[in-house]
């Protein structure tokens, strides 16, 4: 009898990971597709000399969190690329609005001048915040739209918070939880009376939280130490972020882990000896289940058996991306930096066109990854549009915003189906509720990854960290 991991996405070989580090006994990860490393993918163009990333392609070295992903990355002895602060990619990201390029504020400077798509100097946004009254949130929860609107103002709610969350998680400001992505604000303000007001007393008390406590309390990871030394704002990998998944995947087999591709679970069961599983048509039984798998993934498999525990993983929602990669010849670029988001108020198809030729050198090539749908996509795509549509839709655009001429030498469509879910507001509240019903029904069942504690690379490996340790 043994633990059993449910998919093989970043937080599933995390938790391998962890409960090999932790237990050293014997377990299985199962995954449902031919390959691992779920929403992560790179596809390394050697004839052309550039990296296509339909997934995620930099890390940010932050915090504990950060902290962590560089103590597995070092572990495994993967080669990094870092972007300091003073990079370009690093200094610079834009907004389109309005019908042009703006390049938004990376210093205190920025907040005094009137920069567009804003109309009014920044700094005035803060004083706002300054002196409205805090609100007790009614249901300990509110969306990021209306608490950004209520302590900075609209303008700053739809050209700089709006198109972030986009950015983030390919969503509606509107129906995002404070709580859960910005919660540091959130309590800033019931606490403290204000975003400002809390922000100075912490830096005042110097209650910032510590990289050395917890997790690290024994020492800082090395290559964590480099990143804060060299000031990286960013990494990536040598070879795309899919050698992160792939070097995890040998570093487990290499430790009699064994992961089964092609492999997806069907049903799931619980009893007094521990958990049953059909894989394949066979019943497996295990002492314990992790589950790494999206929270709709899961919920039809524990519905037999816990109907509830179903209807409460199904309403953590999610949405489609499309992610459509360009590469032109040249550098066609006229503005370098990381690369351009789009405020919904636009009512463009576009969420965001990253600039992957100015973080990382693309063989002379300008990359260009565009990300559309998220929130949207039925709006846009609901009529299933074909890959050359989609293809010149994103193209039109690209060519528009940037201003070039040139086609595109070669081009990757991928549409995302169900790849990122969505903190709609009460979402803390949601997943307390769904370990809850673990717990109160004692189920050898673990819970980790994006549906529950963040979607970024940093959060679903400390996620797997976290609930293996909670074990």
């Amino acid at each position: 009898m043994k633990t059993a991991v449910l998919g093989a996405g970043l937080s599933g070989l995390s938790a391998g990971y962890y409960l090999l580090r932790r237990f050293g006994k014997p377990l299985t990860i199962y995954e449902a597709l031919p390959r691992v490393g779920g929403w992560v993918r790179s596809e390394n163009r050697k004839d052309g000399n550039f990296i296509f990333e339909s997934g995620p392609r930099t890390i940010r070295p932050v915090g504990e969190p950060g902290a962590n992903t560089l103590e597995l990355v070092e572990e495994l002895k993967l080669a990094v690329k870092p972007i300091p602060r003073s990079h370009v990619a690093a200094r610079n990201r834009m907004l389109y609005a309005k019908g042009q390029l703006c390049l938004l504020p990376n210093g205190p400077k920025g907040l005094f001048g009137v920069l567009p798509p804003f109309t009014k100097p920044l700094y005035k946004a803060m004083l706002r915040d300054l002196f409205t009254k805090s609100t007790p949130a009614k249901t300990g929860d509110e969306s990021i739209y209306s608490f950004v609107e209520r302590r900075f103002g609209k303008e700053i709610a739809d050209y700089a918070i709006s198109p972030m969350i986009c950015g983030i998680c390919a969503g509606n400001a509107r129906e995002i939880s404070v709580r859960f992505l910005m919660e540091g604000l959130f309590e800033k303000e019931q606490k403290y009376g204000g975003v400002l007001k809390g922000t100075l007393f912490a830096l005042f008390n110097n209650k910032a939280k510590d990289t050395k406590e917890g997790l690290f309390a024994q020492g800082l990871p090395k290559l964590y130490t480099q990143a804060l030394q060299e000031k990286w704002a960013m990494y990536g990998l040598q070879g795309g972020l899919e050698i992160l998944p792939r070097a995890m995947r040998k570093y487990l087999v290499e430790r009699d882990v064994n992961v089964q591709l092609s492999n997806e679970c069907r049903n799931l069961s619980f009893n007094s000896s521990g958990a049953q599983m059909m894989i394949k048509d066979a019943d497996v039984l295990v002492e314990h289940v992790v589950s790494a798998l999206p929270a709709h993934k899961l919920a039809p498999l524990v519905k037999q058996q816990h109907p509830s525990l179903c209807a409460e993983l199904m309403e953590i929602p999610y949405v489609d991306v499309v992610v459509v990669n360009l590469q032109f010849q040249g550098n066609l670029l006229k503005q370098d930096g990381f690369g351009l988001l789009v405020p919904p108020i636009e009512k463009l198809p576009i969420l965001g066109v990253i600039f992957d030729s100015c973080c990382f050198d693309m063989g002379g090539n300008t990359v260009l990854t565009v990300m559309m749908g998220g929130h949207w996509f039925e709006q846009w795509f609901g009529d299933r549009p074909s890959q050359k549509q989609i293809l010149d839709l994103a193209t039109s655009h690209v060519q528009k915003i940037l201003q070039i001429s040139e086609e595109p030498k070669f081009s990757r469509v991928h549409t995302l189906h169900k790849c990122i879910p969505q903190y709609t507001v009460g979402h803390k509240r949601r997943v307390e509720s769904i370990r809850n019903y673990i717990k109160f029904f004692n189920l050898p069942l673990t819970l980790c990854g994006a549906a529950y504690d963040g979607v970024g690379i940093n959060d679903v490996i400390l996620s797997a960290r976290r609930q293996v340790e909670a074990m």
